[in-house]
């Protein structure tokens, strides 16, 4: 892998039903996994063999569905879990520790629990799968030296990948670097994912910052769907990699408003209108001052080219819209006016708005002209 593009693993299919009241049936898996696999996602965390046999099952399927990309299992440090996740014919496994003291108490385990699992876990893996990942569960609030002791441990006994999880999203864009500067200097060289989850709100932003310390791989959701405020998302992280970071993904950015709006769909989770990169405000602009200027160059006050996206530059009209892009809009559609009309059109244009407190759609503003 190029040292500068970011490994994209979706867990939408496992984390992101983790949502409260979430469900896929196996046909709606295999569309969002056609879907992500369209798109160009390399990996995708498929599920939870553990659950039972009819989730062995739908995973079942979605690994001899002929996809390219590959299919992880996710399961805790345990025969059992392993077990359920061979049969499902996956080549990956992603074996989870708990690697703070919070998390270990709230099982009743400790360090030494821990520590003494990971030799007989990795040998027990190593017999059933291809690629061991080891997760390091709530690694952001470990201690520092336990969890260097962890993951040379893990090494030693063969792991693929380390997953460093942000299980409760307490860490910020200065620390993620902080925490991924120091993996890479006393691990260098070697394989780290970030899981970041989005409890404070940071949870692309934490994952961009990990990107550009140093961290190959990262785990995200679509909508960033998943627990409590949810997970990274899939489509803000690589078009934040692409556009502020300038580095391909290996993501088609084109796929993602289909993608997106299917998992909103069979989620049930509707996609807020400001949400970035598929919002549907997010290429819309009313605006004066920003239209006129959009007019010249759809950059000037856009981040990205929303045709790259699969999307349109959208010129709304309301109380705040100026006589240069209306005037753009209605030559557009073959419509000539006198500046006098067009001064005219654009007061009363303005006043409708105020009173109907919204914006004004072409045909209301063609009733302004007669």
């Amino acid at each position: 892998m190029h040292k500068s593009q970011l490994h994209i693993i979706d867990t939408t299919l496992r984390d992101g039903e983790q949502a409260p009241g979430v469900v896929f049936s196996l046909n709606e898996k295999l569309k969002i996994a056609a879907l992500l696999d369209e798109a160009g996602v390399k990996e995708l965390e498929v599920g939870m063999p553990m659950m039972g046999e009819n989730e062995q099952a739908v995973i079942c399927e979605i690994v001899r569905s002929g996809f390219n990309f590959e299919s992880t299992c996710w399961g805790r440090a345990t025969e059992e879990d392993m077990l359920a996740a061979e049969k499902t014919g996956a080549g990956r496994m992603n074996i989870s520790f708990p690697v703070s003291d919070i998390q270990q108490r709230a099982i009743d385990k400790d360090r030494n629990w821990v520590m003494n699992r990971i030799r007989p876990m990795m040998a027990f893996a190593r017999q059933r799968f291809d690629f061991i990942a080891v997760g390091a569960q709530d690694a952001s609030r470990a201690d520092t030296s336990f969890l260097h002791e962890f993951i040379s441990t893990c090494l030693f006994y063969g792991a693929d990948r380390i997953r460093i999880a942000d299980t409760v999203g307490t860490l910020n864009p200065l620390s993620t670097m902080d925490l991924f500067k120091w993996l890479n200097t006393h691990f260098p060289g070697f394989d780290f994912e970030f899981h970041g989850h989005n409890d404070l709100g940071m949870a692309t932003a934490n994952t961009v910052s990990a990107a550009l310390a140093g961290c190959s791989s990262a785990s995200v959701t679509v909508n960033g769907l998943g627990e409590r405020a949810g997970n990274a998302c899939l489509e803000e992280v690589v078009a934040a990699m692409k556009v502020s970071a300038q580095t391909d993904c290996g993501i088609q950015l084109d796929k993602l408003q289909t993608l997106c709006k299917t998992v909103a769909d069979l989620s049930w989770r509707k996609i807020h209108e400001s949400k970035p990169i598929v919002g549907e405000m997010v290429c819309r602009h009313e605006s004066g001052i920003h239209c006129r200027s959009l007019v010249k160059d759809e950059l000037s006050y856009q981040a990205f080219n929303p045709k790259d996206f699969g999307r349109e530059t959208e010129l709304v009209f309301g109380k705040h819209s100026g006589s240069g892009g209306l005037n753009h809009f209605l030559r557009s559609k073959g419509i000539l006016i006198s500046k006098e009309q067009l001064t005219d059109v654009v007061s009363r244009m303005k006043d409708a708005a105020q009173k109907a407190e919204k914006t004004m759609d072409f045909n209301e503003v063609l009733m302004l002209l007669k």
